[in-house]
């Protein structure tokens, strides 16, 4: 399965279905239980750049895949070797069904696959960057093997609270309702926004029109959509959704309700070795108090390099601007942006 990418790229790509084998690396055992030999793949997409250019790979975060990068892979190709992938069991990689029955099996699904793809591609000393969900991924990545990365770069990060800790009043009053009480029922019973999406059937599509209109027009503080992007978005985030359920079942056991996760990355502080960049949206939903003092000039919402391309790809460089040549610096510190 593949998705058309929901841009008319000027930039040349190359598009591949990354082979991981059928079990984790160093493993003699299946991948997560399966009963099948069938070798997994990681659909990868490749964009031209400059010879030298450092390498940025590319997470997306859940309920998503490579194509809500749209935005951005133009403007980061000329100064990056950009590749996005589809993390497995979403997007246009594969699909196996999900056997995870724990936090860690589910990083795991996550981490090892990664791994495996890394290995197959034989990359080193690369930017990595995550968004939301993918952001978490990363984090725990590098976490885990943090001799491959040169810089990390945490958009609208999830994973850095925890329900105990959380001083988000919005969702603990939400949570006291009786809509909260349903929601959270059918969240610890792994009820997915993909499953409603295919519960409408024909209807589905029109869903996800009237969701991708509002929220990508109301939070937009530069380029609005135009109608042909808007077009291309919703279809493609369509098809991605209603496709057949793999690793969006792991919101369970990653999160509890509210999207506070189980074991935070705020635990692993001591052990972090990676340089960090970290990128949120004024009204981003996930926690920004790390960068407290920078969300004041922040814009944005959760989905920043969406709704302000050229603000998220100053910081992208800013952040970077270490082993980036020298004219592409940034002057000044760009809205939005802490790096650690």
């Amino acid at each position: 399965m593949s998705f058309r990418l929901p841009h008319r790229h000027r930039t040349p790509y190359k598009q591949e279905h990354v082979n991981i084998g059928s079990g984790p690396p160093g493993s003699k055992v299946r991948w997560f239980r399966s009963t099948s030999d069938d070798a997994r793949f990681i659909n990868t997409v490749t964009f031209d750049s400059k010879e030298d250019s450092p390498t940025l790979v590319m997470i997306h975060g859940y309920a998503a895949s490579q194509g809500f990068f749209f935005r951005n892979f133009d403007a980061l190709a000329k100064h990056f070797r950009v590749i996005a992938i589809d993390q497995l069991g979403w997007g246009g990689s594969s699909r196996p069904d999900f056997t995870c029955k724990s936090t860690e099996e589910t990083e795991a699904w996550f981490i090892d696959s990664f791994e495996e793809w890394r290995r197959s591609k034989n990359l080193s000393n690369f930017v990595l960057l995550g968004h939301s969900f993918g952001g978490y991924v990363a984090a725990k990545y590098a976490l885990k093997h943090p001799e491959h990365i040169k810089h990390l770069i945490l958009v609208g990060s999830a994973g850095f609270t925890s329900e105990e800790d959380s001083k988000s009043e919005r969702i603990v009053r939400f949570a006291a309702t009786w809509k909260g009480a349903v929601i959270k029922h059918l969240w610890e019973s792994n009820f997915t926004p993909q499953k409603l999406i295919r519960g409408f059937g024909p209807f589905g599509p029109n869903m996800v029109r009237k969701y991708t209109t509002a929220r990508f027009g109301a939070y937009s503080t530069g380029q609005v959509l135009t109608a042909e992007e808007s077009r291309l978005l919703t279809d493609y985030v369509y098809h991605t959704l209603a496709a057949k359920a793999s690793g969006e079942l792991c919101l369970k056991y990653i999160f509890a309700f509210g999207a506070f996760t189980k074991v935070p990355l705020l635990k692993s502080a001591s052990e972090w070795k990676v340089p960090t960049t970290f990128i949120y949206g004024h009204d981003d939903w996930m926690s920004y108090e790390g960068a407290q003092e920078a969300r004041k000039s922040m814009k944005g919402g959760h989905f920043a390099f969406i709704d302000n391309p050229t603000g998220f790809h100053n910081a992208v460089l800013y952040g970077c601007r270490g082993f980036l040549p020298r004219e592409q610096d940034s002057d000044s510190l760009p809205e939005g942006l802490i790096s650690a």
